[in-house]
């Protein structure tokens, strides 16, 4: 009886896909947990916190703790848009998808421009955070010789055979098909959600304050800064987290009754981060030895577990952030090849014949893992004696990760304002996720968020993009790598008609 159902259940989904304008060519295999994996890894809390709590914490201290929360709340109002397009709109390509039927086929092309170079990029800044880890738990892991931290030219150097490693893994993961990824992923993201609780009651039991320690604002009164100025950057270390919860949306067309479950997982995915990202951060100001003696800031959150829990178990935490960061970098290349699918589908790419084209006997489109992953190896190498050039091209890809979210929020109140998604709501299936009367209100602000982070992120700041006052240039990168991105997707886009051949 439940193969009945769950047979007439896919043939449901496959027909609904089908309305849309495409035939089901992925396999559907993916359950609501699955589904919240993929959106959970992305943004990966234990990985991304461990890596940018000093950063947070060096420029406003444990005041900065309140820009977790502000962040949370702009970001869920994105999501709740989110929610209500994946519900009218489940198809593989989400971000694309959802800004060209909102926005028209240029607006959505180059929102899935944007959106596609932002993943290519944050897949290779997930991969190279292996080397923060595996040389800790065993010397064995710098292949390189010499000094393992990122800023060195040996610990670059190894950070991009680590990272090369990873994504040839990830790689070839994908391309076996949509059900080991999934196993794998939601395998790793119940030990992330595991040590992410360990970490918050060890924290807390061994805890020096109590948690009115966030109202510390001594560092921020001290900043050269300003006030202002400072909750403004260590706010960039929630901005740089809190990404990717959409991620459920790519995997809509393998996913099982999508209309209703990618909505929930997107939403629970970005609140369930947000609150055990919460957590972990006041437990860590709660049980660090010292908030003044530098170590918090330079170390950040490594320094707390290793002094609190000892080396076999700090040991022990260092290989479940391994992990995490393993699923993190597995779900980023995932949903970023089934974005690079969905567009080629729609002869919107390059070579649309071969990205769009699907193994039978896998259900995975194997030339997009393959595109993405090489890309992301080849952005890798960048690390190799420019460090500080990574790390900013990293910043910039949040800001265009940041765009492409706007290319979906602002349309779509152009369609409410115009009236036209109330009209469009009414032919909707009853029982969906929807904001109702409260979509307008909610599409505003998060319009005026997501503006506001954008220009915040991209701020000329020496502090961000040039903290050695080496090179003065680097100060515009964000505005000068989304003006060169553009004007290749201009180039791209006026000549893939010319380039494409027949996608059928």
């Amino acid at each position: 009886m439940t193969s009945t159902i769950s047979t007439a259940s896919a043939h449901a989904d496959d027909a609904d896909l089908t309305s849309l304008g495409y035939q089901p060519s992925l396999h559907r295999k993916l359950g609501r947990y699955a589904s919240f994996a993929a959106g959970f890894s992305f943004v990966s809390i234990l990985t991304t916190i461990f890596q940018l709590f000093g950063f947070g914490y060096s420029f406003a201290g444990p005041a900065f703790f309140w820009t977790w929360p502000v962040v949370l709340v702009g970001q869920l109002l994105v999501a709740l848009n989110f929610a209500e397009l994946a519900a009218r709109y489940p198809i593989s390509g989400a971000v694309y998808q959802w800004s060209r039927r909102v926005g028209g086929e240029t607006v959505g092309w180059f929102a899935g421009w944007f959106m596609s170079i932002a993943q290519v990029i944050t897949a290779a800044a997930a991969a190279i955070a292996l080397q923060v880890v595996l040389p800790q738990l065993w010397d064995g892991f710098q292949l390189v010789g010499g000094d393992p931290a990122l800023n060195t030219v040996t610990g670059a150097s190894n950070a991009v055979i680590l990272g090369a490693v990873l994504l040839v893994a990830t790689t070839a993961i994908n391309a076996v098909g949509v059900k080991l990824m999934s196993h794998i992923n939601s395998i790793g993201v119940t030990c992330e959600l595991v040590g992410v609780a360990a970490v918050i009651l060890a924290l807390v039991s061994v805890a020096q304050r109590g948690p009115d320690v966030v109202q510390d604002t001594q560092l921020v009164s001290g900043s050269d800064l300003g006030p202002v100025g400072a909750f403004l950057v260590s706010g960039l270390m929630a901005a740089y987290v809190m990404v990717g919860f959409d991620s459920a949306g790519e995997l809509s067309e393998e996913t099982k009754n999508p209309r209703r479950t990618t909505p929930r997982t997107i939403i629970s995915a970005l609140l369930i981060s947000g609150l055990g990202g919460g957590l972990m951060i006041v437990g860590a100001l709660m049980a660090a030895p010292s908030l003044d003696d530098g170590n918090l800031a330079s170390q950040g959150l490594p320094y707390v577990l290793t002094a609190v829990l000892g080396t076999f178990w700090g040991k022990v935490l260092l290989v479940d952030v391994a992990i995490a960061i393993f699923v993190c970098t597995l779900a980023i290349q995932t949903a970023g090849s089934r974005l690079v699918f969905s567009m080629a589908r729609d002869r919107q790419l390059p070579a649309a014949r071969a990205l769009s084209a699907v193994s039978p006997r896998s259900g995975t489109p194997l030339w997009p893992s393959v595109i993405v992953g090489l890309l992301a190896i080849a952005v890798l190498a960048i690390n190799i004696g420019n460090a500080a050039l990574f790390t900013t091209l990293c910043s910039v890809c949040i800001v265009m990760l940041y765009l492409a979210y706007l290319l979906v929020t602002v349309p779509l109140l152009i369609n409410r304002l115009r009236g036209d998604w109330d009209r469009a709501g009414k032919t909707m299936p009853e029982g969906l996720f929807s904001l109702g009367r409260w979509g307008l209100p909610v599409n505003i602000l998060a319009v005026l968020y997501g503006a506001l982070m954008v220009v915040n992120l991209a701020w000329p700041r020496p502090e961000v993009y040039d903290p050695t006052g080496e090179n003065g240039l680097l100060l515009f990168s964000a505005p000068l790598m989304v003006g060169a991105v553009l004007l290749l997707g201009i180039w791209v886009r006026k000549r893939k008609t010319a380039d494409l051949t027949p996608a059928d």
